[in-house]
């Protein structure tokens, strides 16, 4: 049982997260909503797209550019398994965890 790297990042594992519960969300949104500066959720936002978990898209609202960000479906499989592998491993019953030495 291994966790997706790419998406176990804490600041990619919350972007992933909030990405889940919507369509498509404003990069300045998710940026407010996990109180990440820009350059945080940029260089995160990249990495998910370089896997192909998240898909960016660039367009103006009225004169100002805006960017969105959307799970592609590669994106919400590698979410799904993700939190199912996670359930597995913190459901497990104790006596399977190792113990600390």
């Amino acid at each position: 049982m291994n966790l997706d790297p790419v998406i176990h990042a804490p600041a990619r594992l919350q972007i992933v997260s909030l990405l889940a519960a919507a369509t498509e969300a404003e990069f300045a949104f998710v940026r407010d909503s996990l109180e990440i500066s820009d350059s945080v959720l940029s260089k995160h936002a990249a990495a998910l797209e370089k896997a192909g978990y998240v898909e960016i898209r660039k367009g103006y609202v009225g004169k100002r550019p805006r960017t969105w960000l959307k799970l592609s479906p590669q994106g919400r499989r590698a979410f799904a398994e993700y939190v199912d592998t996670l359930q597995r491993i913190v459901g497990k019953p104790l006596a399977e965890h190792p113990r600390d030495a």
